[in-house]
């Protein structure tokens, strides 16, 4: 099978397409036919050796997929060949076929593109379980979302709407809020002309948000400290800015607020049951047409390097998915 793949660690410009065999499903596992992959900023750290998780090399990038299962593990049950599937894999979707566990596969309505299916996992994922598992957010409660028009961002501007909270954007353009505003944001922030602390003081009458999700990090997370309401939650998603925090604990005692981490991926693993319940919901709203992914570009496999691209250089707005297979 065709797989683009990371033969070392470095830059995503060294990765490139070649032939490997074909998978075979262990105990629980799922063959899946990749018809799409949808990128994340994971990817780009993966195959730099930055993220959580190292692969043996060789190795492809990707961890969320759609397409088609072929082929069923030992004790697999739910599932035949030919059911329309999507699924979190770790990593190796950007290739032909993919091994991906029963326990982070569900199926696709025939209705639903495979593009939107592969971008819907992480992103989306990611924005709901930390909305409402992690950070219990509430109808009518003030949202802070940061980085808003990257896959998770923009994620989380659209879930954070639909589930009542009043959301505030920032974003490093104008044409970033723009977007954000299309799916739902109130407000938005120019992070690049003077912070945005005193703005979301004076949005919300001075008292600060209540939930702030942040994928940034850095100078990011100290301000949204200085903009929190009492019994704040902030949520820790990631660090796009490359710094990692620290939180002052005399923020945290007079503030009455909380700085919780949402490793989205270890539920996999831990509490699969957590990230089933955020599909389902999903999926709902999908159907009932209340949420589509930004899907901002699509490249062949064989330009998969650009579409890592697009991420590594912060040019990506939504998601970035890759069309493995027609």
């Amino acid at each position: 099978m065709k797989a683009l793949l990371c033969r070392e660690l470095g830059p995503v410009n060294g990765l490139g397409v070649g032939e490997r065999e074909s998978p075979r499903p262990g105990s629980g596992e799922l063959r899946i036919a990749v018809r799409a992959c949808g990128i994340n900023f994971a990817d780009v750290l993966i195959v730099q050796g930055l993220y959580q998780e190292r692969p043996a090399l060789p190795f492809s990038p990707g961890m969320e997929v759609s397409g088609v299962v072929e082929e069923l593990g030992e004790g697999v049950t739910g599932f035949r060949p030919g059911d329309r599937v999507a699924a979190l894999c770790g990593h190796g979707g950007l290739a032909e076929e993919v091994l991906a566990p029963a326990a982070g596969t569900v199926h696709i309505a025939d209705t639903m593109d495979f593009e939107s299916a592969a971008a819907l996992p992480v992103a989306c994922g990611t924005a709901h379980v930390g909305l409402s598992h992690r950070a219990a957010l509430r109808r009518g409660e003030v949202l802070l979302v940061h980085g808003a028009a990257g896959g998770v961002g923009l994620a989380a501007v659209e879930i954070g709407k639909l589930m009542g909270a009043t959301v505030i954007a920032t974003a490093g353009s104008e044409s970033k809020l723009e977007i954000a505003a299309r799916r739902g944001a109130d407000h938005g922030i120019n992070y690049r002309e003077g912070g945005f602390r005193e703005r979301v003081k004076e949005l919300t009458g001075g008292r600060g948000a209540d939930v702030i999700f942040d994928p940034v990090g850095g100078a990011v997370f100290e301000e949204s400290l200085r903009c929190i309401n009492w019994e704040g939650r902030l949520l820790v998603v990631g660090f796009a800015s490359g710094t990692i925090p620290r939180a002052p604990a005399n923020l945290l005692l007079v503030k009455n607020c909380a700085v919780v981490g949402l490793y989205w991926g270890a539920y996999l693993r831990r509490d699969a049951s957590v990230l089933m319940g955020a599909w389902r919901a999903l999926l709902d709203w999908y159907d009932e047409g209340r949420l589509r992914p930004h899907v901002s570009a699509v490249y062949p496999l064989e330009r998969g390097v650009e579409a890592l691209a697009e991420l590594a250089e912060r040019r990506a707005t939504g998601k970035v998915v890759v069309r493995v297979a027609a």
